[in-house]
């Protein structure tokens, strides 16, 4: 006999400006490795629909903003215009199934892979962090910036021409933008660096952007402003979290997506007062934890990244109290179209 299922806070609805969302539970971005050439394939058009619910909202893996963002070549772009023609089909499978679907666009900056790009981005070397060991970056140009600015505008008006909802801008995991934030990584004297106003100049110049080129209501933004990888760190997250949940209000932005690391428990706190919109947890969330999150008021939707990679029907495995299926981190990032990708297999729940 199937499980009775109950309610439970992260099945609750809930309206994302315009988006009428079913449930709280999003399938955060989660690089694959299986775009070949940088060109979205049809085998993801099954492995976004399988994780697709009526209501349900899910972001795109890191897609790269153009040629020179890019992080390795079995990851998405949408820069031409055979990449965008590819992500189509994709976008239908997810809106057939009713989800809204926004298109992560990114730019890994100092930790661009220079045997794919001679464009190496930035300031204070990498930290040898064993395979994602990068050589000494350089500094960018004040004039360079403008045309990063204009990569991820392209970049979005394209996603809305694919038939995305919107997109999320990656402001984290010390990838370009993220670079300028932290006062830690950033040893510019120019505009760029020194001040929280300078170094969160960057930043608010690609998203205010993005806002003006497909609307503020369309437009998340990714941050990890507490979490210290690859070196990057700032002397003062919580100033600077603030400051930006505070400039991201005025541009009107609809959500902020925000990775909470462990060792900083409820470290979103100064982000929930200073940013209007929605507010999106992450950062290895269970059901129990997510379920605290609603009812406490701390976040209005959370995300959870291995647990939806390994349970395509994660929202409806919640509401049944279901077991889970456990991901297999050897296949992450495999370029195989089936292995670790789309032969996880779903619940069926007997009427």
């Amino acid at each position: 006999m199937a499980a009775k299922s109950s309610p439970v806070p992260l099945l609750t609805p809930y309206k994302m400006g315009s988006f009428e969302l079913s449930h709280r539970v999003v399938m955060p971005p989660m690089t694959r490795n299986r775009s070949y050439n940088n060109t979205p394939q049809p085998h993801a058009i099954e492995y976004y629909a399988q994780r697709a619910t009526k209501g349900g909202f899910i972001i795109s893996e890191s897609t790269s903003a153009s040629d020179i963002s890019n992080g390795s070549p079995n990851m998405p772009g949408i820069w031409t215009k055979d990449q965008t023609e590819a992500w189509k089909p994709i976008v239908d499978s997810v809106h057939g199934k009713g989800g809204v679907f926004f298109c992560q666009l990114w730019h890994p900056g100092r930790l661009s892979n220079s045997t794919l790009n001679n464009f190496i981005m930035f300031w204070k070397a990498v930290p040898d962090d064993g395979e994602y060991f990068k050589p000494t970056p350089k500094q960018l140009k004040a004039n360079e910036l403008p045309l990063i600015v204009n990569d991820f505008r392209i970049a979005a008006r394209n996603a809305i021409e694919a038939g995305f909802d919107g997109v999320e801008i990656n402001s984290a995991n010390s990838y370009i933008i993220d670079q300028f934030l932290n006062d830690q990584v950033n040893d510019r004297t120019d505009e760029y660096g020194g001040s929280i106003e300078n170094r969160c100049r960057l930043a608010l110049e690609i998203i205010g952007a993005v806002v003006e080129e497909i609307g503020a209501d369309r437009v998340g933004v990714k941050l990890s402003l507490f979490s210290e990888v690859y070196g990057k760190k700032d002397s003062n997250p919580e100033f600077l979290s603030t400051y930006l949940a505070s400039e991201l209000t005025k541009l009107g932005v609809l959500y902020l997506h925000v990775f909470e690391p462990k060792d900083e428990p409820r470290c979103l706190k100064s982000i929930r007062c200073a940013f209007e919109g929605t507010l999106i947890a992450s950062g290895g969330y269970n059901k129990t934890d997510g379920d605290e999150a609603i009812t406490e008021s701390y976040a209005d939707l959370v995300s959870f990244g291995r647990l939806f990679l390994a349970n395509p029907d994660l929202p409806k495995r919640f509401e049944a109290n279901a077991p889970l299926n456990k991901h297999d981190r050897s296949t992450f990032y495999k370029t195989d179209p089936v292995v670790g990708y789309t032969d996880y297999p779903s619940l069926e729940i007997a009427c």
